[in-house]
């Protein structure tokens, strides 16, 4: 159930990749990762939007940077 989960937010990072930050939970992330953020969710939705909370700080931060 839970490898389902990694591969939803997985497809999801994928189809966003030039939005926000997803592109470097493509690049960067393993499955551990995206498993151990989401922690005991039980749905899609649900892994997405925790994973989300961290891709907008991780996006917010990259652009701080590349604004400076």
């Amino acid at each position: 159930m839970k490898s389902n989960l990694v591969q939803a937010v997985r497809d999801y990072a994928n189809a966003n990749y030039n939005k926000g930050g997803w592109d470097i939970i493509v690049e960067c992330w393993s499955d551990e990762d995206i498993s151990g953020e989401i922690g005991n969710v039980k749905t899609v939705s649900g892994a997405i939007r925790k994973v989300s909370k961290v891709v907008q700080v991780i996006g917010d931060y990259r652009s701080e940077i590349q604004n400076a």
